[in-house]
């Protein structure tokens, strides 16, 4: 069984804004108390296509999860889990678009977690707003024979991500805000 949820949101900022802001996300000073459960971030690799000018980025980030089930605690044998995840990004200036998918690197053989999160101006207002798309899909892969247990656990489990994204929003939020009131003080002086 797979638990598959999508989450729309509309950020009142210009998209240049809103993905400078998704970039500084990990690395603003008042992130960590809002992301507690983001351990590091590292930047694996990146280049830039000369010809398109679009970036592709590849970053490593490592999770720590909120107390697990009991039947999970059972399993693993402990009470929370660190997961190491990969993040590939695109970012195509030209076509105003950054698309990020981020998949877990560990613990797939007990989970299979991928988020596709999109940035795009929205249609509505495309100099003024930014349209944030987030899709995630989680499978509890061992726990398929037991479909009622693995069904809460990929309920927890989104139930957990769902409240995580609105911490990201909120930190791209900020940060935008940050970003505009900067701006401002640029241009008055």
């Amino acid at each position: 069984m797979v638990r598959a949820y999508t989450q729309d949101h509309v950020y009142h900022h210009p998209w240049d804004r809103v993905t400078t802001a998704a970039w500084r996300k990990f690395t603003d000073p008042d992130t960590p108390a809002l992301l507690s459960h983001i351990v590091d971030v590292h930047t694996l690799h990146r280049r830039l296509e000369p010809a398109s000018g679009r970036l592709h980025a590849v970053r490593s980030i490592t999770v720590r999860s909120p107390p697990l089930p009991f039947i999970l605690r059972r399993i693993l044998g402990q009470d929370a889990v660190v997961c190491h995840c990969v993040e590939s990004t695109v970012v195509d200036a030209r076509g105003r678009s950054m698309e990020i998918v981020v998949r877990n690197a560990s613990l797939r053989g007990l989970l299979e977690v991928e988020e596709r999160s999109t940035y795009r101006p929205h249609p509505d207002r495309p100099e003024g707003w930014t349209a944030f798309r987030q899709q995630t899909s989680i499978r509890c892969k061992p726990l398929s024979a037991l479909a009622a247990v693995a069904e809460k656990v990929e309920q927890r489990c989104a139930e957990r991500f769902q409240q995580n994204s609105v911490k990201g929003r909120e930190v791209v939020e900020r940060i935008c805000k940050y970003l505009e009131a900067e701006a401002s003080a640029a241009i008055s002086c």
